[in-house]
């Protein structure tokens, strides 16, 4: 059984407080774009998990997302299925794309199809939940607005298809050190600081911004140029996705994001998407399950 895993960039994000866990509550906007990994799941009569990959920056043992899915399910359901899980990696990890963690999703998503269990769907999220704060995302789809550790998850109307170029620069970012040193200067007290919060009212792009960027920027100031480079291009929403470090460009016309990825190509990696709707997405996703 194959399923796609959908990558995400976030159209804002705001960072609300520190939590006494150590984590902080965030208010973002996650987006499906159709830029994809591929799984595969073949059982295994010997009652083991196994699991091998294509992209030999990331190991693919015990402590990988999609190993500790299927761990997990496991676990949880009270079974002992075996399974050989293949990923074909396409979303660069360590972006701010969220590939492990849709990879984690999708890994519950379709070992609890392939295992003909009969948990909720709030009881997979839940599961997701313990693995990472995007992976609950993933069982939803389009347009979220994420909240408290951004595993709160509240669908919202999709909005109309957008061209999204993405900048690709050849190092991650570390999504752990950027809070670790964030500065006091990105908290946004309440809602009505919110630009998410006028942005869902408005619908106006130029509201939104992502306020782990002037951080980000500290460290990585070669993302800041790239961000000046979409803007100059026209688009109508540049953000760092995440925290990085894949900055991306959304533009309303196709032909005018054609002409950014090639100004962009001159600088380093970039690739051309589009944002994707719920439904169309989960019908991609589900094809080949």
């Amino acid at each position: 059984m194959k399923i796609r895993s959908l990558a995400k960039i976030n159209l804002g994000l705001e960072v609300i407080r520190k939590r006494p866990d150590g984590y902080h509550d965030i208010r973002t906007l996650f987006q499906w774009i159709d830029l994809w990994d591929t799984l595969e799941f073949t059982p295994r009569g010997d009652g083991e998990i196994s699991l091998q990959g294509n992209d030999e920056s990331i190991p693919w043992d015990a402590s990988n997302l999609v190993f500790r899915a299927a761990l997990l399910l496991r676990e949880q359901a009270g079974v002992n299925s075996g399974v050989h899980i293949t990923v074909d990696k396409k979303i660069p990890a360590g972006r701010g794309l969220a590939g492990g963690s849709s990879n984690a999703a999708m890994t519950l998503y379709g070992l609890h199809r392939m295992w003909g269990l009969s948990l909720s769907g709030q009881k997979l999220a839940g599961l997701g939940s313990q693995l990472g704060a995007d992976v609950p995302y993933f069982f939803t789809g389009g347009l979220c607005l994420g909240e408290e550790r951004g595993d709160r998850i509240t669908p919202l109307s999709d909005l109309p298809k957008m061209a999204c170029v993405l900048a690709l620069p050849p190092f991650p970012v570390s999504t752990a050190m950027i809070y670790r040193r964030l500065l006091p200067s990105a908290l946004t007290s309440d809602d009505k600081d919110s630009k998410i919060v006028r942005f869902l009212e408005a619908g106006e792009f130029g509201f939104l911004e992502n306020r782990l960027e002037d951080t980000i920027f500290r460290f990585y100031p070669q993302l800041k140029d790239i961000k000046s480079l979409f803007r100059d291009q026209g688009a109508e929403l540049s953000l760092v996705t995440g925290s990085g470090s894949a900055v991306f460009g959304l533009f309303p016309d196709r032909e005018k994001a054609e002409q950014s990825l090639k100004e962009m190509r001159k600088h380093g990696a970039a690739l051309l998407a589009e944002t994707v709707s719920r439904k169309k997405g989960w019908s991609e996703l589900e094809a080949g399950v």
